[in-house]
């Protein structure tokens, strides 16, 4: 199966979603959230520098708990933005 190339909007999505996982560590280490998560520290770091602008719901969902974010926050913050 081909995959279809994503977009620009797409990839700038990913990068957000990164940079708000990124922040909202405060400090801690990937190491340390990626355990508590129950994701590889690789996936971890992919996610947030944009390099997986599109993981798995499962995923973005327990990085998110361990977080303290809401699903909803990711939405509204991740959400494409029409060009």
């Amino acid at each position: 199966m081909v995959r279809t190339p994503l977009t620009p909007q797409e990839r700038e999505r990913g990068e957000r979603l990164g940079r708000l996982l990124r922040e909202a560590r405060l400090g801690r280490s990937m190491t340390e959230v990626a355990a508590a998560a129950g994701v590889s520290v690789e996936t971890l770091r992919k996610i947030e520098t944009g390099r997986a602008p599109t993981p798995t719901f499962f995923t973005i969902a327990a990085i998110a708990r361990e977080l303290g974010l809401s699903m909803d926050e990711l939405v509204v913050s991740c959400a494409l933005v029409p060009a």
